[in-house]
Parts: C-alpha cells; sequence; structure tokens
C-alpha cells in the first residue's frame, strides 16, 4: 500500500486531498498567511487570506482581519447569505457554515462574493502544511493501527491521502469525524482534487461539461463536471465507436473520484443535490455512510415517486459500479477477504483491468459458490443485490446498450423499469426467425444472465417474481423462499391450471437462456460437476471451451445418462453418469420436452422447418408433435436431432412431461408400479398403450399415447423395447429396412414361414419373437399404426365410416362390416388382414377385447391360435356372454365366405378343395372372397359321401352352424335375401338364431320365386339327407326317437336319418309326435325336390336312391329287373334264324 500511495498514479486520484500547487492553474496565488488549522476536538476558525489574494475575495472580506480567531459569518460578503441560510448555532464554526452554504437548495443563490470568499477559505485550508499535523495529532492511535499510514513518508500529503483512503477502517472517533469533514470540503469542487484538474483538463473542454476559470459559475455547478464526465464515461462504453473517447488517465481519475465517494453519497455532489428530496421521501431513516443511502435508494429507484432527476443520477452510479465494482463501498467491503480468498483480484498492478468490472466480480464469485467453496453471507447478500440490479434495469449492461440497440427501439421502448426490458429482449430472442434478435445482441444476453445468475435464485428476476409470486404461493409454498428448486416447480407447474399466463411467459423467457448454458441450472451443476469434468472435459463455472461449449454439455451428459451395454460395447463405470446427476438429467429433459425453444441443438437445426411445417402449431408440445408428424419431410440435419430425441422418449416416456401430466389418472390406476421405477425402459408407455380404453383414460392421453404409436411405425428405434430386443435379428434378417411397420412384417414373415416349415431352429431370437408378438397387437388396435392398410382405405373411411373413432379397433371393425362397398385396394387389404386374423386370432384386436373374460372362462388351456375354435365350440353354452357371442357371429359369418378365411378347415380340406372344386378356384381372384362357393361346392360333395374323413368333419360342423343360423351361409343369404324378407321377416328378425330361417324356407319351397334361392333351398334338403344334424329342427323334434331306435347307429352318410325312415315305416315302432310329423313333412319336401330338381348324373341318382325311404325296395327292384333281362337273353338268344352246318364248318 506504501508503494501504491507513493506511485505519481495516486496524484491523479481522489483520495488525493491537496491541492498541489492548483492555485496557478487557475490563474490565482496562494495565501502567503497559512490557514490556522483547526484545535481538535472542536475546530477551529483558519486565519484569513492573505491581502495579495483574488481582488474579488479582498473586497468581499472586511478589514482590517484578526490574525487569529477569523470567522467566516464575520465577513460583509458573506454576512447576509449566513444569516439567510444558516441556523444561527453554526455562525461560530467556520466548518459548519462551510457545509451549510456547500449544501444549500440549489435554487438558493449566494452572493459571488461570498462565493469567492468561500473558495480562497477551503484552497488555503487544503494546502497548508498544518493539516497534516493536524491529522497526526488527531489519528494518533489510529495511524499505528493502520500500517500502511503509520509507513508513510511525513511532510508530503501522502498520511491524510492514506487516512481517506482507509476512513472505512477508522474508529477513532475524532479522527473519523475530522477526516470526513475534510473530505466533504474537498468533494465540493472538482478543483480541489489534486491532480484531478491536470488529467481531465481536456475532456472537461472538449466535452463542454463546463468551465474552469473561478466565478464563472457557481459552485454547485462544479458537481456537475464530474457528473457530466461520469456520464460521457459510461456513454463511451455504450459506444462501437467513441466519437469522444475519454483519455484513460482521466477515466482512471473519474472511477476513483466515484470510488472514493461511495460510502457517503453526501461526497456525490451531483447525486447529492439530484436526490435530496428522494432521500427524505425514501431514506429519511437512513443513516449516511457506508454506502447505506446509496443502496436505499437504488432499492427504491423504481418507484412511481422516485424524481427522473434522481433516477437519472442513481442510474450512472450504477453503471460505474457495472465499470468497477469498487464504486459500491458496501459491495467492495463485504467481498474483498472473498475476491483475494478466490484470487479473482490477480493483477493488483492494474486496478482498472477486467478484474474491476462487476460481471467478472459476480461470476469468479458464483463460480466459487457453486462450486461449494467458502464465500461469506455478507458478500453473498452484496451479490445478490447487484445481481438483482442488472436484471432490473438493462441499461446498467453496456453491452446490452451497445448491442441490443435496434431491438430495443423496435420492440421494447418504453420498458426500462423492473427488468421489462430485458425481458422483452428475452422474448424476442426465443421467438422465430422473423423477430430474432442479433447473434451479436444475444451474445450479450446470454452474458447478461450468467452474470446475474437468476436460476440460482429466482428473486433476483424482478419481472420473474412479480409474475410468479402467487404460483410460489400456491404450487411451491413447501420450498423455502430463494430456493433454485422454485424455478424446477414453476416449470411443473407450466400449462396447468396453477400457472397464470404472465408468469408462463416470464418463465419460459428465461428458461430459454438457462437452457443454453447447463451452468446457469445450479442444481444441475452442483450435481453433475464431476461429471461434466470427466466425461466431457469441461472447465471452471465461468470459463469456456472452444471443444465443448455450454450448450455442447447436456448434450454430452444425456448421451451417457442413456447409454446401455445393448447400444454396443460394455459400458465401465467410470464412462457413467453418477445416480444423482443422472436425475437431474432426466428433470432437464423433462423440462424441455414442454417447449422446443428450450431445447437449442432442437431449435437451431430445425428453425427453417418449424416454419415451413408448424407455424401454426402454437400450444404446449404441439411444435415437436409436428416435426414429429413430418419427419420425412424435414431436413436431414433437423430429421437427425428429432430423432435421437424421439428414440430417447421411447426409452423414457416421462420425458414428455405433458403427456404424463395428462395420463396422471391411468398411471395411478394401472401402471404406477412401473412410473415409480428409476429408470424407465419403455414399460410406462406400454402399460399405457395396454390400458388406452380404461375407464380412467381420457381424450389427452389416449390422443397423447396415439400419437406416440404412430411415430413409432415411422422408425423401428422408436420403439425402445423392440429395438433393445430385435436390433440384431434386424441387421441379420432385415437389413436397410427402417420403417417399424415393414421391420415387423419382415420378421412376422420370417416367423410365420418358419413355422409353416417346421423348421428346426427359428431364425428370430425368441425374446424378438416376445416383443414382436407385443407390437403386432399394439398395431391390431389402430388401422393407422399399419400404414400398408390404413393408406389404401383412407377414401373408404371418409366415405363409409365418418362418424366413427380410430381406437379400440373400430375404424377396421367398420370396414369389415363394409366389406362389399369398400374399393378395390382397401378390399384387398381388408381381406389380408382377415386372413391374419383367423390363423391368428390374437390379432384381432376386437375379439379378443369383447371376450376377454368369456377366454378366460372357456379357452385358459387352448393354445393362442386355436381361441376362435375354442370359443365356437362354447358358443351355445349358457354362460356365454351375449356380446361375445354375437362377435363369435360375427366371425364364423367372415369364415363361411371363403375357405382361405378358415385355417382349421382349410388344412383338413387341403385334399379335396383342388380335386372338387377346382373349377371354382380356376375363377377366384387372389385378394377377393369367393362367397362361400368353395364352401358350397365341399357341402354337395359332403352329401354325395366323397369327402375324405377330416374334412367331411369340418363341412359337417359348418353345416351344422350354418342350419341354425342363415347368415352363416353367404350362399343362401346371397341368393334368398330378397325372399327372407318377403317370407320368412318375422323369423329373421329373431334375436337368436335357431334354425327359424332355414326352416322357413323349407316350408315355403313353393311359394319361393327365384331359382337361385330355390336351388339353395334343395340343396339345404340334400344336405339334411345326408346328416339328421343338419336339419336342427327335426334333430330337436326326434332327440329322444334318436336315443331310443338309432342309438347304436353311427352318426354320419345318412346312417341316423336312415333309421328314422325305416322306424317311420315300422309300424310297430311308435315316433314322438313331433319327430313323425316333421319326418312326414320331410318326405315330402324331398319328394318335391326330386321331381324339382332330378338327378343330374349317376351319381345323383345313386344318392338319391341310397338316401331314400325305400332304398331296399328300389334296389330289389332293379336287381330283378337285372335277372329278368339276364334270363330272356339266355332263353330268346336261339330264337333267331338258324345257321347251316355248312356255314359253320367253312
Amino acid at each position: 500500500m506504501a508503494a501504491y500511495s507513493r506511485s505519481p498514479l495516486l496524484l491523479l486520484l481522489f483520495s488525493s486531498v491537496f491541492l498541489c500547487g492548483f492555485g496557478s492553474v487557475l490563474g490565482l496565488k496562494a495565501a502567503s498567511g497559512p490557514a490556522e488549522p483547526p484545535n481538535p476536538p472542536v475546530l477551529r476558525p483558519a486565519d484569513p487570506p492573505a491581502k495579495d489574494a483574488p481582488a474579488a475575495a479582498a473586497a468581499g472580506a472586511s478589514q482590517p482581519r484578526r490574525a487569529t480567531g477569523w470567522k467566516l459569518s464575520e465577513e460583509e460578503a458573506c454576512r447576509e447569505d449566513l444569516t439567510r441560510l444558516c441556523p444561527k448555532h453554526t455562525w461560530t464554526n467556520n466548518l459548519a457554515v462551510l457545509e451549510c452554504l456547500q449544501d444549500r437548495r440549489e435554487e438558493s443563490e449566494i452572493a459571488p462574493d461570498c462565493n469567492h470568499l468561500l473558495w480562497n477559505y477551503k484552497l488555503n485550508l487544503t494546502t497548508d502544511p498544518k493539516f497534516e499535523s493536524v491529522a497526526t495529532e488527531v489519528c494518533k492511535s489510529t495511524i499505528a493501527e493502520i500500517k500502511e499510514c503509520n509507513e508513510e513518508e511525513r511532510g508530503r500529503g501522502y498520511l491524510v491521502s492514506c487516512l481517506v483512503d482507509h476512513r472505512g477502517n477508522i474508529s477513532e472517533y475524532q479522527c473519523n469525524q475530522y477526516i470526513t469533514k475534510m473530505t466533504s470540503i474537498i468533494f465540493s469542487d472538482f478543483r480541489l482534487i489534486c491532480g484531478f484538474m491536470d488529467k481531465c483538463k481536456d475532456d472537461i473542454n472538449t466535452l463542454h461539461c463546463g468551465s474552469i476559470n473561478v466565478g464563472h459559475k457557481d459552485v454547485h455547478s462544479q458537481g456537475e463536471v464530474i457528473a457530466c464526465l461520469e456520464k460521457a464515461l459510461v456513454r463511451e462504453a455504450e459506444q462501437q465507436d467513441g466519437v469522444r473517447p475519454i483519455k484513460e488517465e482521466c477515466q482512471k481519475a473519474i472511477l476513483r473520484v466515484a470510488e472514493l465517494s461511495s460510502d457517503d453519497f453526501h461526497l456525490d455532489r451531483h447525486l447529492y443535490f439530484s436526490c435530496r428530496d428522494d432521500r427524505e421521501r425514501f431514506c429519511q431513516n437512513t443513516q449516511a455512510g457506508e454506502g447505506k443511502v446509496y443502496k436505499c435508494l437504488f432499492n427504491h429507484k423504481f418507484e412511481e415517486a422516485m424524481s427522473e432527476k434522481c433516477r437519472d443520477a442513481l442510474t450512472t452510479r450504477q453503471k460505474l459500479i457495472s465499470q468497477d465494482y469498487r464504486v459500491s463501498y458496501s459491495l467492495a467491503k463485504a467481498c474483498k477477504l472473498d475476491l483475494r480468498k478466490q484470487r479473482c483480484s490477480l493483477d493488483t498492478n492494474l486496478p482498472r483491468a477486467r478484474e474491476a468490472r462487476l460481471s467478472y466480480l459476480l461470476l469468479c464469485l458464483e463460480a466459487a459458490v457453486h462450486r461449494g467453496r467458502p464465500v461469506s453471507g455478507e458478500c453473498q447478500g452484496e451479490m445478490l443485490d447487484y445481481r438483482r440490479m442488472l436484471m432490473e434495469d438493462f441499461s446498467l449492461s453496456p453491452e446490452i446498450v451497445l448491442h441490443c440497440r435496434t431491438e430495443i427501439e423496435a420492440h421494447c421502448s418504453g420498458l426500462h423499469r423492473k427488468g421489462r426490458t430485458l425481458h422483452c429482449l428475452m422474448r424476442i430472442g426465443r421467438g422465430d426467425r422473423s423477430t430474432a434478435v442479433d447473434s451479436v445482441c444475444q451474445s450479450a444476453l446470454q452474458t447478461l444472465i450468467q452474470s446475474a445468475d437468476p436460476g440460482a435464485d429466482y428473486r433476483i428476476d424482478r419481472a420473474l417474481n412479480e409474475a410468479c409470486e402467487s404460483v410460489i404461493q400456491t404450487a411451491c409454498k413447501h420450498i423455502r423462499n430463494g430456493d433454485p428448486m422454485i424455478l424446477s416447480c414453476l416449470m411443473e407447474h407450466l400449462y396447468t391450471e396453477k400457472m397464470v399466463e404472465d408468469c408462463e411467459h416470464r418463465l419460459l423467457e428465461l428458461q430459454y437462456f438457462i437452457s443454453r448454458d447447463w451452468k446457469l441450472d445450479p442444481i444441475l451443476f452442483k450435481k453433475c460437476q464431476g461429471d461434466a469434468a470427466r466425461l466431457c472435459h469441461t472447465h471452471g463455472w465461468n470459463e469456456t471451451s472452444e471443444l465443448m461449449p455450454p450448450g455442447a454439455v447436456f448434450s454430452c451428459l444425456y448421451r451417457h445418462a442413456y447409454r446401455t451395454e445393448e447400444q454396443g460395447r460394455r459400458v465401465k463405470p467410470d464412462e457413467q453418469l453418477s445416480r444423482d446427476c443422472k436425475v437431474e438429467v432426466q428433470r432437464i429433459l423433462h423440462q424441455r420436452a414442454l417447449d422446443v425453444k428450450l431445447d437449442p441443438e432442437l431449435q437451431r437445426r430445425c428453425m427453417t422447418d418449424l416454419g415451413k411445417w408448424c407455424s401454426e402449431k402454437t400450444d404446449a408440445g404441439q411444435e415437436l408433435e409436428c416435426l414429429q408428424d413430418h419427419l420425412e419431410d424435414l431436413v436431414s440435419a433437423c430429421r437427425d436431432v428429432v430423432g435421437n430425441l424421439t428414440e430417447l422418449e421411447s426409452e423414457d416416456i416421462q420425458i414428455d412431461a405433458l403427456l404424463i401430466r395428462a395420463c396422471e389418472p391411468v398411471i395411478q390406476a394401472h401402471c404406477h408400479d412401473v412410473a415409480d421405477n428409476q429408470i424407465d425402459t419403455g414399460d410406462l408407455m406400454e402399460c399405457l398403450v395396454q390400458n388406452k380404453h380404461q375407464k380412467e383414460m381420457n381424450d389427452k392421453c389416449a390422443v397423447g399415447v396415439t400419437h406416440f404409436q404412430l411415430i413409432q411405425m415411422k422408425d423401428f428405434r422408436f420403439s425402445y423395447k423392440f429395438k433393445m430386443a430385435c436390433k440384431e435379428d434386424v441387421l441379420r434378417l432385415c437389413p436397410n429396412i427402417k420403417k417399424k411397420v415393414d421391420v415387423v412384417i419382415c420378421l412376422s414373415t420370417t416367423v410365420r414361414n418358419d413355422t409353416l416349415q417346421d423348421a428346426r431352429e427359428q431364425r428370430v431370437s425368441l425374446k424378438c419373437r416376445k416383443q414382436l408378438r407385443v407390437e403386432e397387437l399394439e398395431m391390431s388396435e389402430d388401422i393407422r399404426l399399419e400404414p400398408e392398410l390404413y393408406d389404401p382405405c383412407k377414401s373408404d373411411i371418409s366415405r363409409l365410416c365418418p362418424n366413427v373413432a380410430f381406437g379400440n379397433a373400430q375404424m377396421i371393425e367398420c370396414l369389415k362390416e363394409q366389406k362389399k362397398q369398400l374399393s378395390q385396394r382397401c378390399h384387398q387389404r381388408i381381406f389380408r388382414l382377415q386372413e391374419v386374423e383367423m390363423s391368428d386370432p390374437e390379432l384381432d384386436y376386437q375379439l379378443m377385447r369383447v371376450c376377454k373374460q368369456m377366454i378366460k372362462r372357456f379357452c385358459t388351456d387352448a393354445d393362442a391360435r386355436n381361441v376362435l375354435q375354442c370359443l365356437k365350440q362354447n358358443k351355445n353354452s349358457e354362460l356365454m356372454d351375449p356380446k361375445c357371442k354375437q362377435m363369435i357371429t360375427k366371425r364364423q359369418i367372415t369364415q363361411n365366405t371363403d375357405y382361405r378365411l378358415n385355417p382349421v378347415l382349410r388344412k383338413a380340406c387341403r385334399a379335396d378343395i383342388p380335386k372338387f372344386c377346382q373349377s371354382v378356384l380356376n375363377k377366384a381372384s387372389e385378394d377377393s372372397e369367393l362367397e362361400g362357393q368353395v364352401i358350397a361346392c365341399l357341402k354337395l360333395k359332403y352329401a354325395d359321401q366323397r369327402l375324405s374323413p377330416d374334412c367331411e368333419d369340418q363341412i359337417r360342423v359348418i353345416l351344422q352352424e350354418s342350419a341354425l343360423d342363415y347368415r352363416l351361409d353367404p350362399q343362401l343369404q346371397m341368393h334368398c335375401s330378397d325372399e327372407i324378407s318377403r317370407l320368412c321377416a318375422e323369423e329373421a328378425a329373431a334375436q337368436e338364431q335357431t334354425g327359424q330361417v332355414e326352416e322357413c324356407l323349407k316350408v315355403n319351397l313353393l311359394k319361393i320365386k327365384q331359382e337361385g334361392c330355390k336351388k339353395e333351398v334343395l340343396n339345404m334338403l340334400k344336405e339334411s339327407k345326408a346328416d339328421i344334424f343338419v336339419d336342427p329342427v327335426l334333430h330337436t323334434a326326434c332327440a329322444l326317437d334318436l336315443k331310443h331306435h338309432c342309438a347304436a347307429i353311427t352318426p354320419g352318410r345318412g346312417r341316423q336319418m336312415s333309421c328314422l325312415m325305416e322306424a317311420l315305416q315300422d309300424k310297430r315302432v311308435r315316433l314322438q309326435p313331433e319327430c313323425k310329423k316333421r319326418l312326414q313333412d320331410r318326405i315330402d319336401m324331398w319328394s318335391y325336390a326330386a321331381k324339382v330338381a332330378p338327378a343330374e348324373g349317376f351319381s345323383d341318382l345313386a344318392v338319391q336312391v341310397m338316401t331314400s325311404p325305400s332304398k331296399n325296395y328300389i334296389l330289389f327292384m332293379i336287381a330283378l329287373s337285372v335277372c329278368v333281362l339276364f334270363l330272356v337273353g339266355l332263353l330268346c338268344g336261339r330264337i333267331t334264324k338258324r345257321v347251316t352246318r355248312e356255314l359253320k364248318d367253312r
């Protein structure tokens, strides 16, 4: 300190309180008689100026003056002003009079002669060599305590300079009072500051800051000179190229003056006079000293009652503080030791270097706090005040004023109070390209946010604090006030009922910039700083690296957070994130999912695509969904980042905070177990899909889950569990296939082929086959999840099923029911879908949903592929659910339209179909139904008893089923629909079909007009002759008789029917009346059928004979006829013409 005090530089600074020959500069001659030093503790008046003082001063002084005991109050020049302006008790003390006249109100003029007298008095007082000796006597103990001052050389003015510099450490009352009084005298006029005039003379004249001549201006105006220089200094920092740059030595002098006036606002004469009334209004009870009045006024700067003049003076003072923190007495004092401890002021030889900037001090100390190093509470409190100050008034940051001037003038003018301008710039900064701020302005904003660090304490951001106060009181009241978790809590309640619009905007504006530098989230930094240094090679809190910029650190962290063994080589423990860090990374990802602008990389790469495809998608979460919907249309850079984010969501769907929030009821009811897991591997989304149709599911959740399912179709990597289970299989069996639906088809085809060919070993791994089944089941729920089906059927959907919902397979069911009206392409796809579903009923979503309980009741032991067969067998059980029964009937109707939709029949009749029905197959197309023609063909062959046993069994089942429900016979329904409506409308309308429609058609056979229908009814009659089970009405009527008279007869091939016919003809057998009546009716019908439809060939004739009640008689007559013909031929052959022997012997 001694060396520093002795340096010539000190002569430029405000700490030197001597004029140093200043009189010659002013054109004045120093008084020959020294001023009389005051005697402590009561300060005595000094000797009067000498006779060779300036004429004006001499004229103003009363003559003759006493050599000692001279008083200002006795001088004629000041007597009137003194009487008018100063209390009487001050008249006996020259210093009190001086202070009174100096601090008078600006509008109170004093006579020019008095003004000059005061000037000469202060001039003589400050140049008197006895001044130091008085200081030595008054401050004796203080000088001994302050080592730097005790070592100063005496007689050169350095001692008083040192005492002024250390006046904050002076505890001795008299010394403190003395130094304070002397300082206030010198501060009253810039010309009294030793060296200041020499260094700033040119700048004062150049900037027109005032006059340097005594008498030209009132002493009050001399405070304006320093104020003018200060304003020019801060204005220079806010300009790109200073038009009139202030010389460096004058800049240092200005800042030193500001620094030494930092403890008592009286010493800043311009601010004192500007804010005197405001001080009384706002800070009346605040004691002067230690910068307390300054701080009080700063806190009320934006009050409505604050005068504009005072506000401008305070702003200038704050701008000086932003250039040199030492201009703030309280901050410099509170943080002095911490700055030294944290090595924040490395270059003490350059006091105005960058280390003096407020932003540097804040960044350095904030880095220490974030790293857990000790920083005193007093210093942290001061830092908090000044960080809040930076956020409140953008003009305190010269970089903002310089680089954001255009944006402020265009969009944010008139919003300078309470941080509104800054938030306005932040709002523009996070906007689209059309309103985006310049990159240099953006960088300045980012730097300011880092300096203020509002992420550590939301109260720093006054605009945010005021906007979100009500939300914090309701949603975040459990968190300690000022805790960094408040911001996280607010983000968790974004877009909820508790959030208010103004808070939402302010929060997103701030989070936009916090998200671009991972260090600005204090919780993330605290938990992850070790991981970031180890894995991402980061530096200190306030240091950046070109190789790893702040925005790239978080990307590095989340890549390591979601690395697994399956994604390549085994991950070493030292390459994994700590558990605490991973939790924080997940928290940030959840927050970023709320708004694409919170993801810097996503916004940067997708700015063009957002404008092109998603300009109208402005609601929460819509922009990301829009990008996912247009994934194929995005530019490659955007597509990559959206794809990576979607892949990440598939692993941890909780990242999508909006979806999780919407699905909270379902998660609590059905998925709370998987939701509570620390690590989600796709289980939660799978659970939501499985419970998509539960009563707790709301529209928002259902739409969100379905949307994610649709996005997953675009790339198999978007289904985490599927990707992890099948990645190797895809690379081996389905290379170069990316779309999930194509991958599923490829793998499913491979599995099906291996199964059909009875391969020794399945090519698709077991774990992949299990997950493949899950994916197939999920896809069956919504037609949109199967693009190959959805795309050809879009027009049919809008035409035939406009009001049907997509979920729950309702749309697919609608298309199935309207199958005959579908376009050709859609019809083909639906047919293929039904073919797959019939061979694998688990993929029939509607069947499995409607019959879920019945499957548990009847088919728990059945193979998955035989579920429909099991349900059909139990269809008529009394325990069968009516809705399930109705669904089974629908599937039976579908199966009977084409043998290919009945895998059991197809397998049993694989040899019979080409043998007997090739002509039908030749006419058929590959992807359209045969409308039951093949089954009708097989029915006829069944009646002819020509089918193989397996095929015969299956056809018998079909005949029995269709005999009970006419709808199961597509040929009958197609040819007889009009006749049924005309003749059997009542029977057809019955809810329960038990063969009444078929019986109605048989009874009304003679009334049927359409030949096609008549033929079908005749075929029914023909089929019933082959097996009584095919005729349910007859079978029911004759059940007891079959049991009594034909129990030993094996069913099939018409044997039991023949038994009943014989019993009918046998007069010894008494049949049940109903059975007898029904049998007689059948005989009549068969007789009519024989007349109407005679045998078309020998085979038909043989069948008619064999099934005739008079079969034995007919066969006897045929045999008798053959014998008679043989005998006639044998006996009558000789009756022909005789031949002579000669002719025979030739």
